[in-house]
């Protein structure tokens, strides 16, 4: 397996009944879906592309991009109601059965409402971030009012301001990052599909729905995930703050917590050696009864 894989060599294309969906493939082995987050500028491939060498040389890595985000074809709907959907779409075109998944915030959301719902698909599951609800910390949290204010009306000092906010080291945010973010986030269709998701307006509407709906949200219902779990979390997180992991670390039957300091919201990413060993040991633990 070559330790620099590129974004052209890996990149796949599945067409099906709502569009292209793409996605990356890397590496041999069990089945291991990638699903990345959400914000200005992201893509499954900037999420991932630093951990693929290491996971690809025991998996079959699949880096989903959800449509909506510039990369797969978008559908009719909202962006966050389209990825789950994306996933099976992905899965049954490829015809696979079970499989492992990481989900990156957003995607580790889309990944554990996958598993609720269809749990003879997902063996295990890892999780960076994002997964429950603020129990101390105010909501929503400076990360997420920080990509208010770019959606609504955006900067590159805006996009600069978010993007140190995901970090717990300000380095990581290198000019280059800065212009590949900008440049995928300022496009018409991205942009207006951002601000279906995270706009001032859009957000207000959907706390406002989830206020009056009929059906309980996603995090009262892991008591229910079958799937073992691993939740990884920054504690300096800005974004989505480690207080969040409470209620589905307490819930959650077959779980695990591992927190890692000095670090932001891109687990993966700012403490990605110590990330990749944490999620293989337990990909690869043997299953207990």
């Amino acid at each position: 397996m070559p330790t620099e894989l590129s974004p052209d060599s890996t990149l796949r294309e599945l067409r099906t009944d709502q569009g292209v969906l793409r996605y990356h493939e890397a590496g041999e082995g069990p089945p291991l879906l990638l699903l990345h987050g959400s914000g200005p500028g992201v893509t499954g491939w900037r999420n991932f592309r630093g951990n693929l060498a290491a996971l690809a040389e025991h998996f079959r890595c699949l880096i989903l991009e959800f449509p909506g985000f510039g990369v797969s074809d978008p559908t009719e709907e909202h962006p966050m109601l389209a990825a789950p959907g994306a996933v099976t779409r992905l899965l049954d075109g490829l015809d696979l059965g079970e499989v492992d998944v990481i989900g990156n915030s957003m995607g580790g959301i889309v990944g554990a409402q996958f598993a609720l719902s269809r749990p003879e698909r997902v063996r295990r599951l890892v999780t960076i971030g994002g997964l429950g609800r603020n129990i101390f910390s105010p909501a929503p949290g400076e990360g997420i009012r920080l990509l208010m204010e770019f959606t609504d009306a955006p900067t590159r000092e805006a996009l600069i301001r978010w993007l140190r906010s995901m970090v717990y080291d300000p380095a990581l945010v290198t000019d280059e990052l800065i212009e590949e973010r900008w440049q995928q986030a300022t496009d018409p269709d991205t942009l207006a599909s951002a601000r279906r998701m995270y706009g001032s307006a859009a957000l207000a509407a959907a706390v406002k729905a989830a206020a009056s709906a009929d059906a309980p949200p996603y995090w009262a219902m892991l008591h229910k995930l079958k799937a073992k779990t691993l939740i990884t979390w920054g504690r300096d997180d800005r974004v989505s703050p480690v207080d969040m992991a409470l209620l589905p670390m307490r819930t959650i039957p077959d779980v695990q917590l591992h927190v890692f300091p000095n670090c932001g919201h891109w687990v993966m990413i700012e403490q990605k050696d110590a990330w990749e060993r944490t999620v293989l040991a337990f990909l690869s633990s043997e299953e207990t009864a």
